[in-house]
């Protein structure tokens, strides 16, 4: 930052160069934020549908937990989630890698808002369809299975997506547990080369990129998956 002169305005001095110098330990914590965000995902959507199944067809103790677990963890901060299993399951003689940490919080938190989702899908379903299935002799998995999930993602796709983006968006917040994301990686640069405003900027557009990118996939997806006649 320099000074244009007694009584003027600061003119800053942008200076890129030491971000890029070191824009492979960016690229480290970037690929670890993908990983992160596409393994939660893939675990978030597993818990998503087996609680958004039990909610919809289970006993009433199952729906008593599923309910809990959604309200506990909807009304909660995600930093105090992270913190309650990072600090707090140690104490319980659980004690996890600053990077299983994150996971685990991640997929738990996204579980909370993907069953929710998914549930609002299967109830979308109409139930004559349901009882066809059942008529034609197909067992409960297999109704739930080929009548009512498929379906039930193709409708609610676009919701389930956008939380996808918003997962990853999210990860950022595990850098306070020492996480090796890339918001880690940016703090750790700033600190080294103190260009804070640089630093933030090329981060911002490297989550930028990212969630294009996951955008883009989705899309790809989105149009092998799901783009077929309702009658089939």
């Amino acid at each position: 930052m320099r000074s244009a002169g007694l009584g003027r305005r600061y003119v800053y001095d942008f200076n890129f160069a030491p971000v890029f110098a070191s824009f492979d330990q960016l690229l480290v914590g970037a690929w670890l934020t993908i990983r992160l965000s596409c393994a939660a995902m893939l675990l978030g959507l597993i818990v998503s549908i087996v609680c958004a199944w039990g909610k919809t067809s289970g006993p009433s103790l199952i729906r008593f937990v599923i309910n809990a677990y959604i309200e506990i963890i909807r009304n909660t901060p995600f930093l105090v989630q992270i913190f309650f299993i990072f600090f707090g399951l140690p104490s319980l003689g659980l004690r996890l890698s600053p990077n299983s940490a994150a996971l685990l919080a991640l997929v738990v938190n996204f579980g909370a808002y993907g069953t929710e989702i998914i549930r609002a899908g299967i109830e979308s379903i109409q139930k004559g369809q349901v009882e066809a299935g059942t008529a034609l002799g197909l067992s409960r998995l297999q109704v739930f299975r080929y009548i009512i999930m498929k379906p039930a993602l193709r409708t609610v796709y676009p919701s389930l997506t956008s939380q996808f983006i918003y997962l990853m968006l999210t990860s950022s917040v595990v850098s306070v547990i020492s996480a090796d994301d890339l918001a880690a990686a940016g703090n750790d640069l700033q600190s080294a080369t103190f260009a804070s405003f640089e630093v933030y900027i090329v981060i911002t557009l490297m989550y930028l990129a990212l969630s294009i990118g996951f955008s883009a996939i989705f899309a790809a997806i989105e149009k092998m998956a799901f783009k077929y006649p309702l009658s089939r």
